[in-house]
């Protein structure tokens, strides 16, 4: 069993704590260079931020998950609230505080690759409020998820709360570009950086797969039990702390749209996966079917996959492939069941046995294609 699955808290909520924002999504054939003008035909306005994208991604797959972030005063508020809650994310623990919602410019290019600018706005806000409510939510979760778009030491407080109630703590290293404090990082059961984020957080070269790896390792050395190296189109990697060692490939994709938020869907659909009980392959390997989905569209929630949509993207794979399930047939297209909050009411039905191998009756692995553009966008 992977650190994250318990007996004793199987089916507990999953509480992500993070940011959430508002979305300013302008679409450029190109970046302008130093002093250039560059006119854009649209202007696009969505809900996003890693927090909320991964609470969203966790619950849109099914899985109770509620979100802990707060929102200002201005006219986001309202809809970042409602979005949320559309996708089936618990709200009831999201503060408001004075000043502006969490805000980020994307510049998207046609290839379906951005550059964002972020303002912190209510997620780095200094009135972050740890109430009872809160306390007590992480207490009884099955595992919390951490991002670094919020104050450091926030992140450690509730690191701190959750592992003194022995409960998993994911942290995404995605955020600032700091270096992660012994604090933090001896409170976190599987740390998630991309490949430029291990090399910054270790300091040594992570160009080769070899490089990769012992520098994920290194980060084992020093306590933490796991961590998971987003690869982008070369996939993923994953080293623990038992010497356990785990490739993953990234899927194939026909047609990028957009990569915003695609790195969030793989980890709340990684964090979904092993709380029911999966192994890490198969863990990994949902959650990029899950992140293959989420490029093909446009915006960070609205891209995000229903748990039907996810396995079916793995049964086309594995039949593009020439694989075929093991177990049963996949669901049919028009099976997909778009209303979470109907696949959370139905969550403890629909849940497989833990340390099953299978998603919805597939349980083969992918090799890769070379005329498909990789899911692997979640740098």
């Amino acid at each position: 069993m992977t650190p994250l699955y318990s007996e004793d808290r199987k089916g507990a909520p999953l509480v992500v704590v993070g940011s959430v924002n508002a979305d300013l999504v302008v679409e450029v054939d190109r970046l302008p260079r130093p002093g250039e003008t560059l006119a854009a035909d649209t202007l696009k306005v969505y809900p996003g931020g890693k927090g909320a994208n991964q609470a969203a991604a966790a619950a849109k797959l099914g899985y109770p998950t509620t979100f802990v972030g707060q929102v200002g005063r201005d006219a986001y508020a309202a809809m970042l609230r409602s979005a949320l809650a559309d996708c089936g994310v618990d709200t009831s623990l999201v503060s408001t505080v004075d000043g502006s919602c969490g805000t980020a410019v994307i510049l998207l290019q046609p290839s379906g690759e951005n550059s964002i600018i972020i303002v912190g706005g209510a997620n780095t806000s200094e009135e972050w409020q740890i109430t009872d409510e809160v306390t007590q939510a992480i207490q009884n979760a099955g595992a919390i998820l951490l991002q670094r778009e919020i104050p450091e030491v926030v992140n450690v407080i509730f690191a701190k709360i959750a592992q003194s109630a022995r409960v998993p703590v994911v942290l995404d290293a995605g955020g600032v570009d700091k270096p992660l404090g012994i604090d933090l990082l001896s409170n976190v059961t599987i740390l998630s950086p991309n490949e430029t984020e291990l090399a910054r957080l270790t300091g040594l070269p992570t160009k080769s797969e070899k490089q990769v790896r012992a520098a994920a390792e290194s980060l084992v050395h020093q306590g933490v039990n796991t961590v998971l190296v987003k690869m982008g189109s070369k996939g993923s990697m994953l080293v623990d702390i038992m010497g356990n060692y785990v490739r993953q490939e990234a899927l194939p994709v026909l047609h990028v749209v957009d990569t915003t938020g695609a790195g969030d869907c793989y980890t709340g659909a990684l964090a979904v996966a092993l709380l029911e009980g999966r192994s890490y392959q198969d863990a990994m390997r949902f959650a990029g079917a899950a992140a293959a989905v989420c490029i093909s569209r446009q915006g960070a929630l609205p891209s995000l996959p229903t748990r039907q949509e996810a396995l079916r993207e793995l049964g086309e794979a594995a039949g593009h492939a020439g694989h075929t399930g093991s177990s049963g047939s996949m669901p049919a297209a028009g099976d997909a069941l778009d209303d979470s909050k109907q696949q959370q009411q139905h969550y403890h039905q629909q849940q497989q046995q833990p340390g099953s191998s299978s998603f919805g009756g597939f349980s083969d692995g992918f090799v890769e294609d070379s005329q498909p553009k990789k899911s692997g966008f979640w740098d």
